[in-house]
């Protein structure tokens, strides 16, 4: 299966169940502001910078953590934390939304 990165032009090949924060950092895809960039935990779901726009595939992935529903309650509902993302089909991803 694949994860587009839309803005990057990038297609990546990934098994089912991949982490979508790990595979976009695997394959130089850069997920973070400059705040984030600063500021991440590292992937394991408690700063909440790893912000990414789902654009199509939406129902490809994993359910929404209760950390990602606190996080983003006031983002649209295609927005996702990457870190607690997995991929079970095909995906488009926009990083570093608006919103």
């Amino acid at each position: 299966m694949t994860i587009t990165f839309v803005k990057e032009q990038k297609d990546i090949i990934v098994a089912q169940g991949a982490n979508l924060r790990e595979k976009a950092l695997q394959n130089g895809v850069d997920i973070y502001t400059l705040k984030g960039k600063l500021m991440n935990c590292g992937g394991y779901g408690q700063c909440g910078t790893c912000i990414v726009e789902i654009t199509a595939g939406m129902e490809n992935l994993s359910p929404k953590t209760d950390f990602e529903n606190r996080v983003l309650r006031k983002k649209p509902d295609n927005f996702r934390l990457a870190c607690q993302t997995l991929v079970n089909g095909p995906v488009s991803v926009n990083t570093k939304p608006k919103g």
